[in-house]
């Protein structure tokens, strides 16, 4: 006998099962889920939800990764946390505007409430806070009962129609998500206040939302991303919304089972190890100073931290997970022997991958300082000082502003000098690239994808760039070309950002944000000035310059190339005995990835000869050795006290260092 519809749904109605545990930082896959997950938390649990626009491309949204996920602990029950990659869900990106990443957008109650863009731990640890506070003082609920017992009270002249009435201009006052149109938040605050003022006191409220208890034996990880074991719940109000099973028609079962399945998707325990994990703090200090220390994390350092790792010496490598220009490398990665069809990304990957196979340890930080004047040296960085013995510095370079009117208050509004983190954002629109070299060719190339036109503003007649990569860009027919031109001003307008309309607090003095809606030109030779419009963004692609502050006072600088690290000879050593300096922060001349992980092989070799010279050698290991041969010493000088225990004595003498078998035959 065939089993009807109704009888089916209520099997799988019986065989959904809801896991408990949730990821610290969860990683939206649809704009459904996103949605269903704004939903829950404005209605059921009133937590703020913090989201981080990212794409893997993107080196600053890899440094902050690791922030991100560690604020997520600390606010383990306070906020949920959230990540959505750009490049996958461009709905998403495009719905709230964003034009820069990484971007960080908060939401209380289905509203964006703050947002900022950039890898700044502060404004982030800060804007969290800030949420998290007002989602606290916003947790209130004013109930009708309430009211009304507070008027009889307080003022018997209000009948039960005037007390509906106010009651009514509360709820519709709200302007968060509020099916059940209740009296809450801000605005109940504020009429508690306000009859406080006017009769001494005011009306009792509660928690519109009150903690769950986390269940006992779930996983202590599920975190401020956990939607179902640290969650807040909102209380049970009236008779429960799930159908009777047995007494559902076929479409309340089927709703029913739409909606646990949803609860399931946000339930289900992702198995898989966080994208981020990787650049997780993986150096432990030791007692004994490291032998080498690594500065920088792209071509040059992961190749000085592979050839250091396969010679022994445990090198820590101490960078922000951004891996350098490559990182941030959108095209293919074609010059490099033996790579092909992968990208820069990749290629970090598995650079990074391959030093971690041998040994490699990372310290996801930043640099400030090194400290010379006593040995070992001390390399100090935002949170900790690494003692070491050798130091290569592979730190790289920064990208190169113009410096022109509109392009610093731009920045995030449609300036960017990183095409693969931010042009996919500007998808359909009329973009500008300024410069000539392989930078600006590969960034117009990438845009060409994804935009309507590219334009390239190149001040000579001639690009500076790979011949391969110049016609390629010469004969797109999506890249337009303005030669002996130059960019003087950035134009931007003023946007309304989503939501204003409809938002409970607007300041109505704030300045609204600025985006790119134009530039002017102007001709080297003819100085004809200009005006472009319709423009979406500007990218700009004009050269690098080493980073290398840190090293001021500390080195000697090439004299004819200011910033780039002078090396000693043909060797990467530099002034400083035990430093050395390897890549784009030595290198003014050819500056690519592979001449980068040569002379990050070339410092390796070069710090270990020092090492070997200097006699500084594995101290940990040869404190163990000495550790050991005492204990040897101490047990052989007891061999000579005849009342010592002997085993071979206590298995009756037979035992003489062979076997028994072997003794026989002999």
């Amino acid at each position: 006998m065939p089993y009807s519809p109704i009888r089916i749904a209520l099997l799988l109605l019986a065989t959904l099962a809801i896991a408990s545990a949730r990821p610290i930082v969860r990683h939206i896959r649809s704009t459904h889920e996103f949605d269903r997950l704004m939903k829950k938390h404005a209605t059921q649990t009133g937590l703020p939800v913090i989201v981080d626009f990212y794409s893997d491309g993107c080196g600053p949204c890899r440094m902050i990764a690791p922030i991100f996920k560690k604020l997520a602990k600390e606010m383990e029950g306070k906020a949920v946390f959230v990540k959505v990659d750009t490049n996958a869900l461009h709905e998403l990106s495009s719905r709230y505007h964003v034009r820069s990443l990484p971007t960080f957008k908060f939401f209380l109650g289905g509203k964006k409430v703050q947002e900022f863009s950039g890898a700044g731990e502060g404004q982030l640890r800060q804007f969290t806070q800030n949420v998290v506070s007002q989602a606290e003082f916003e947790n209130v609920l004013l109930t009708s009962e309430e009211l009304a017992k507070y008027y009889g009270e307080k003022d018997a002249s209000k009948s039960e129609e005037d007390v509906a009435k106010i009651y009514k201009r509360c709820v519709d006052q709200v302007k968060s998500d509020n099916p059940d149109k209740l009296c809450v938040g801000g605005v109940a605050r504020n009429l508690v206040k306000s009859l406080k003022k006017k009769y001494g006191d005011g009306p009792s409220t509660e928690k519109r939302f009150e903690a769950e208890e986390v269940a006992e034996g779930s996983a202590s990880d599920g975190g401020a991303g956990g939607d179902k074991q640290q969650q807040q719940k909102q209380k049970p109000r009236g008779k429960s919304e799930s159908p009777n099973l047995h007494l559902a028609t076929k479409e309340q079962l089927l709703a029913e089972i739409e909606k646990r399945l949803d609860a399931e998707e946000d339930a289900k325990v992702e198995d898989e190890e966080d994208d981020d994990a990787e650049f997780e703090h993986s150096w432990i200090q030791s007692e004994f100073p490291e032998r080498v220390t690594i500065i920088g994390g792209g071509p040059a350092g992961l190749s000085a931290a592979i050839y250091a790792a396969r010679a022994g010496l445990r090198p820590v490598v101490v960078a922000p997970p951004m891996g350098g220009q490559l990182q941030g490398k959108g095209v293919d990665v074609e010059n490099y022997p033996g790579l092909f069809n992968v990208t820069g990304p990749a290629v970090v990957s598995l650079m990074r991958a391959q030093a971690v196979e041998f040994g490699a340890t990372f310290e996801a930080e930043t640099v400030v300082e090194i400290d010379t004047k006593q040995r070992p040296m001390r390399v100090r960085t935002n949170s900790s000082t690494i003692e070491t013995h050798a130091v290569i510095v592979a730190t790289g370079a920064e990208s190169n502003w113009l410096n022109v009117k509109g392009e610093y208050e731009l920045r995030g509004g449609g300036v960017s000098s990183c095409a693969t983190c931010d042009g996919h954002m500007y998808r359909g629109k009329h973009v500008l690239v300024v410069g000539g070299g392989d930078t600006a060719m590969e960034d117009a190339l990438v845009l060409a994808r994804t935009s309507e036109s590219v334009t390239v503003i190149h001040r000579r007649d001639t690009f500076r760039a790979s011949k391969v990569l110049a016609q390629r860009v010469i004969e797109h027919p999506s890249i337009n070309i303005l030669w002996n031109t130059v960019l003087v001003e950035i134009l931007g307008e003023s946007v309304e950002p989503e939501g204003a309309s409809d938002a409970e607090d607007v300041d109505l003095d704030a300045a609204l944000p600025q985006v790119v809606s134009g530039a002017i030109l102007k001709d080297v030779y003819t100085e004809e000035v200009t005006r472009l419009s319709n423009i979406g963004a500007v990218f700009v692609a004009i050269g690098h310059t080493p980073s290398t502050s840190f090293l001021e006072g500390l080195v000697e600088f090439d004299p004819d190339h200011p910033g780039y690290v002078l090396n000693k000879g043909s060797s990467t050593r530099t002034s400083v005995p035990g430093i050395f300096a390897c890549g784009d922060v030595s290198d003014s001349v050819y500056r690519q990835a592979i001449t980068s992980a040569g002379s990050g092989a070339a410092a390796a070799l070069d710090a270990e000869r020092w090492l070997s010279e200097e006699g500084l050698g594995n101290e940990e290991a040869e404190f163990e050795a000495e550790l050991l041969a005492e204990m040897m010493a101490d047990g052989g000088s007891r061999q000579d006290d005849a009342d010592a225990y002997n085993a071979y004595e206590d298995a009756g003498g037979r035992m003489t260092g062979m076997k028994e078998s072997v003794a026989a035959e002999l």
